[in-house]
């Protein structure tokens, strides 16, 4: 095969015709929507503790915190013990004392959440003051007199149960077309990473993440303020933003940073297959689309080649897909037998839907990987975020129309050392 050698250059396209490709993608994630509801039927969350049996830790209760949410994407937690999830449609919730609050946090930004992949996203707190919020959306703009979307990065402060002071300071160069996900993580340094996927062959928007006048497809590195980190590897170029720190980027809907290295690692979406765990280094590509493991969803190959020599190859790869979304290292002391593993969720397996799962990804002491389980299989549901908490224990947030937060916690309570 061929190795492809150039990349094609990306244009923005004419408003009226991004508002048509809007519509158009619209009617058909709702009828891909419709078929999927109409296939495998959906199992109602679990609202009692289960027991699980795993391959190191021979019980595991899964406890479900709360029920009742509404395709959930994002958690963070508070000092005080408070949990703050966002909800796709652009709802800010608060779980407090294991109990949903009845009333959304009111100050959330206008969001636009009409397609499944659109909407309210990611949320995270300032490490120095936890009032202070973070979230990660949809955006309806303007371009050229027409009404077009991109995403926005919002920041806010708490008093008591709203969000005050709200105002964008973050606002991505480019168009999307309600297909981007974004994910934010603080690094200890106080500076920000925030992923911009939406670089979609489908789409006709496979080139963004090689276009580096656009920021989708990226990593991004920011500020709390939202401009660009000092330091970043592109601040000066005349041919990239200067926010970005990574390009060849798909759609990275996990971060999280290894416990040992301080590295940065991200999930990211291939469409059939190909999906991928990556260590992320500055100023460097990472493929897409020029080489990938993937298939494209009418099963030809995205690229020419898997992997060229200018390009970063992935930690961990998935075939078929498993659509791979929130994932952390575990940490804690809850869990003995899993700390350094990483836990990754699933939303479903090679396009079959009620498949999705958690999945612990094992390493050996050199990082090599050794071994997968998957978790949680009996449950059939679309994992979207996983989160070790302040507690030490491991938090999963499912992704459906009545959605559930869950808590893992070892069935025998850890024995510590009085002394």
């Amino acid at each position: 095969m061929s190795q492809r050698t150039r990349v094609q250059s990306l244009s923005i396209m004419p408003a009226f015709v991004f508002a048509i490709v809007l519509a158009l993608s619209a009617v058909s994630v709702e009828h891909a929507s419709a078929q999927r509801r109409g296939g495998v039927p959906a199992l109602p969350p679990p609202v009692e503790p289960v027991v699980i049996n795993t391959d190191v830790v021979p019980e595991v209760r899964v406890v479900p915190v709360v029920s009742g949410l509404s395709h959930p994407w994002g958690m963070a937690f508070r000092s005080n013990g408070d949990i703050l999830v966002t909800e796709r449609e652009g709802r800010l919730r608060v779980i407090r004392n294991g109990q949903l609050v009845e009333e959304n946090i009111p100050g959330v930004p206008e969001v636009f959440a009409s397609r499944d992949r659109a909407g309210l996203m990611d949320v995270a707190i300032h490490p120095d003051d936890d009032r202070v919020v973070f979230l990660t959306y949809t955006k309806s703009i303007e371009f050229e007199g027409e009404p077009a979307l991109t995403v926005a990065l919002a920041r806010g402060l708490l008093d008591g149960d709203a969000l005050t002071e709200v105002t964008d300071i973050f606002v991505a160069d480019g168009l999307d077309d309600g297909i981007a996900a974004s994910r934010i993580l603080f690094h200890p340094d106080g500076t920000l990473f925030m992923s911009l996927g939406g670089s979609y062959v489908f789409a006709q928007t496979g080139q963004y993440a090689q276009d580096g006048s656009t920021h989708f497809g990226k990593l991004l590195r920011l500020n709390d303020d939202g401009t660009p980190a000092l330091g970043n590897p592109f601040v000066g170029s005349e041919f990239y933003l200067p926010e970005i720190f990574s390009v060849g980027h798909r759609n990275q809907l996990g971060l999280t940073f290894h416990p040992v290295t301080g590295d940065l690692w991200a999930s990211e979406n291939g469409p059939q297959g190909g999906d991928e765990v990556n260590i992320i280094k500055p100023g460097r590509n990472y493929g897409w689309p020029i080489a990938s493991y993937s298939r494209e969803y009418r099963g030809t190959w995205v690229s020419d080649t898997p992997w060229l020599a200018a390009f970063e190859e992935p930690e961990v790869i998935w075939w078929p897909s498993i659509a791979p979304s929130g994932l952390t290292f575990y940490t804690g002391e809850q869990f003995p037998a899993w700390q350094g593993n990483l836990f990754v969720g699933s939303l479903m397996v090679g396009r079959m839907f009620r498949t999705g799962h958690l999945e612990r990804v094992v390493f050996n002491a050199r990082g090599e990987e050794v071994g997968r389980e998957w978790l949680l299989t009996e449950l059939k549901q679309r994992i979207r975020d996983v989160r070790q908490g302040p507690d030490g224990y491991l938090y999963v947030l499912t992704e459906e129309e009545d959605a559930v937060l869950l808590r893992l916690e070892p069935v025998e309570s850890v024995e510590t050392d009085p002394n």
